[in-house]
């Protein structure tokens, strides 16, 4: 959908290349629809002619045979050339296509002037083909057409002296002045249709660079992580962009636009903040939360703009800005954190060994305790000293997976489904689990090494336990071989589905919608992934054909003979 117009006068100027430069004066359409309208014309002179023809036959006076046929030829050839005739605008030299349009016409009502009887007088026809050869041919063509017929009527004032005798100097004169009228005319009529092809030539650059800022602007909004809406001053929307659909919800992107804002109960704040902003005349802003279809609230921070008016008596748009305040808090503490895992890795290091240190003294103390209260303080201890060491192993990982990127290509090949087997019945072991699923029908090898799957594996477990309910078949387990010969690894779970904002960083360092969660589970399974040449992807759908939908993670491995990977959903 269209979000922004083009940028308003005052904006900083942009080099859109090929769009400043002026088309060339052949390219103008406006050349061509004069020369149809030219073509046109020369049909009307041609039938006017053959019915004044007629007609003066018809009042009594005798019949010119010569100028009815010659009328009658040149309404057939202003037919030909109308229909035939290709526009190649302008005509820059007296050549066949001038001979054929304006050397036609200049001939005929030549001829006409010379045959004229009676009262007619044919020479305001001139005016038609020195216009004509004036707006679309190049100024020397129109000068040398109004020189044309300004020698036509010198010498036709010359013959008629020849002929009659008498004083000259009135047919001359009249010739003179005809002529140099011509001449003017020939001149002005160029420089208006110049002006006219320039006009146009700007006009179509300046729609060309509006259209590529429209464009622009739709591009940059649509990509927007943030809610964007445009509203007029009757709290109707214009214009909104996915991220605000998917804030706001309610189908708001299959709505036919412009709607009333207010079109259901859970905007109506938004449209009172419109409201306000075109009555104080300045931005406002507000935390507003807006119930949705499914789930809870959102809790969304509103900014308004206004935009200046376009027209003096009217007004101008509110751009209401949308932001998920629970997105914006995740991201902020996603960079807090990001910033404080550059300093981590190296106190990892030194916090590793004393904890190596607390959990084997407290292994050695629970071999001499005997006291069930001091087991339990000691089984404390070494349970969370083992929580810390997770974490300390979770930053470790995502250094070594940074530093290397390059894929182990000297890793030997994997049986796939015993390894996963084995790993999953040990995670079963110790967390004593027993509601997961196996459906191993890969039967293939796979370049990985045995270590790293471990921990891919590990993480999508705990991931898959940490959500899921109790019933049976709540997590599965399940290797094949897809119809592109890649063997696939789904980790598969009825947990609840995830929020799009959540999606979007799932596989981020440091990005979890939990407070007690490094957040680097998914990140380093995904920097492992890579380093083999696998992918991993989440999808929420059922695992088979006719299924329930859940969270399913699914790994992409690099098998023999099997053919390039297409891209997985992040």
């Amino acid at each position: 959908m269209p979000l922004l117009g083009p940028a308003r006068d005052g904006m900083a100027a942009t080099d859109w290349g090929t769009l400043e430069r002026l088309p060339p004066l052949s390219h103008s359409s406006s050349l061509t629809r004069l020369w149809r309208a030219f073509m046109t014309a020369r049909l009307v002179v041609g039938a006017v002619l053959v019915a004044l023809q007629l007609v003066t036959f018809g009042l009594g006076q005798p019949l010119n045979v010569w100028a009815l046929s010659l009328s009658i030829g040149y309404l057939v050839v202003a037919l030909i050339g109308r229909q035939f005739l290709q526009p190649e605008p302008p005509i820059r030299r007296l050549g066949l296509h001038w001979l054929l349009s304006v050397g036609v016409d200049l001939a005929t009502v030549a001829l006409l002037h010379m045959l004229q009887s009676g009262s007619i007088n044919y020479t305001p026809l001139f005016a038609l083909p020195v216009l004509m050869g004036a707006v679309v041919g190049t100024l020397p063509v129109g000068l040398a057409t109004a020189a044309a017929v300004a020698t036509l009527l010198l010498g036709d004032a010359l013959r008629q002296q020849w002929g009659t005798g008498g004083d000259p100097s009135n047919r001359f004169l009249q010739a003179a002045l005809t002529g140099t009228g011509l001449f003017l005319v020939s001149l002005l009529a160029h420089q208006l249709a110049q002006r006219l092809a320039r006009e146009e030539r700007l006009g179509e650059r300046s729609r060309s660079r509006a259209q590529m800022q429209a464009h622009v602007n739709e591009l940059v909004i649509e990509t927007l992580g943030e809610g964007v809406l445009v509203i007029d001053v009757d709290g109707r929307i214009h214009a909104a962009n996915p991220a605000a659909d998917a804030i706001l919800g309610h189908g708001l992107a299959e709505a036919a636009l412009p709607m009333a804002l207010d079109s259901f109960p859970a905007w109506r704040p938004l449209a009172a903040l419109a409201a306000q902003t075109f009555a104080r005349q300045q931005s406002q802003s507000d935390e507003l939360p807006v119930a949705q279809q499914r789930g809870a609230p959102r809790e969304v921070r509103v900014l308004t703009r206004l935009t200046p008016p376009q027209a003096p008596a009217s007004d101008g748009l509110c751009v209401m800005f949308l932001h998920d305040l629970r997105e914006l808090e995740a991201r902020i503490r996603t960079e807090k954190l990001a910033a404080m895992g550059r300093m981590s890795a190296a106190v990892a290091h030194e916090i590793r060994n004393p904890l190596s240190a607390i959990a084997q003294a407290s292994a050695l103390l629970g071999e001499d305790l005997a006291d069930e209260g001091h087991r339990r303080l000691n089984d404390m201890v070494r349970n969370n000293a083992q929580r810390l060491a997770r974490i300390v192993d979770d930053v470790l990982d995502m250094a070594r997976a940074r530093q290397q990127t390059e894929p182990l290509q000297d890793q030997p090949w994997l049986v796939l489904d015993r390894a996963v087997r084995d790993m999953t019945e040990e995670w079963v072991r110790q967390n004593a689990r027993t509601s997961i699923a196996l459906s191993l029908s890969a039967q293939a090898e796979v370049r990985f090494d045995a270590e790293h799957l471990r921990r891919i594996l590990v993480n999508l477990l705990d991931n898959a336990a940490r959500y899921a309910s109790a019933a049976e078949g709540a997590i599965q387990v399940v290797t094949r071989v897809g119809t592109d010969q890649r063997a696939r690894l789904h980790v598969w779970s009825d947990g609840a589905p995830l929020d799009p904002a959540v999606q979007r960083h799932l596989f981020e360092p440091f990005f979890s919608s939990e407070s007690r969660s490094s957040g680097l589970g998914l990140f380093i399974c995904r920097e492992l992934c890579e380093r083999h040449g696998a992918q991993i992807g989440y999808a929420r759908r059922p695992l088979s054909t006719g299924g329930a939908a859940g969270n399913l993670f699914s790994v992409h491995f690099v098998t023999q003979g099997a053919s390039a990977p297409a891209p997985l959903p992040q």
